[in-house]
């Protein structure tokens, strides 16, 4: 279990560092082309092996995803990597006093969307929508 959040605290840290590496103007075009294709498919609904294929569904966001990582880290300079994870940490390790304030809001959003959502659902189902 210790493992499994390490390894999540570095996925973490090294996805702040892409961030802040797409940032530096002495990472290549190149390099800033590849990470911003990264993101978008990380962020896109349509995989290239969809979902729903049981087994192989989750093959691309096994083994393409980290690969496509691995490949931008290797392709950023080592000490602007270095450097982009120093930072990383860094402001990971900020806490912020807005941060809990954000996370209450947010909440708050979902709560009233959901609840928006299912009362015209709750219309529309009992047949006041028609009149």
């Amino acid at each position: 279990m210790k493992s499994l959040k390490a390894w999540a605290e570095t996925l973490k840290r090294d996805t702040c560092a892409l961030y802040l590496a797409s940032r530096d103007p002495r990472v290549s075009p190149a390099t800033k082309f590849l990470i911003a294709v990264i993101v978008a498919y990380i962020l896109s609904p349509i995989d290239l092996i969809p979902d729903f294929i049981p087994v192989i569904g989750y093959l691309d966001d096994l083994l393409i995803l980290p690969l496509g990582i691995a490949l931008v880290i290797r392709m950023i300079p080592k000490d602007i990597w270095q450097s982009c994870q120093q930072q990383a940490s860094e402001q990971l390790n900020i806490r912020t006093p807005y941060r809990s304030q954000m996370i209450a809001i947010i909440i708050l959003i979902w709560i009233l969307t959901l609840s928006w959502f299912g009362f015209i659902c709750w219309k529309w189902y009992s047949g006041e929508a028609t009149s």
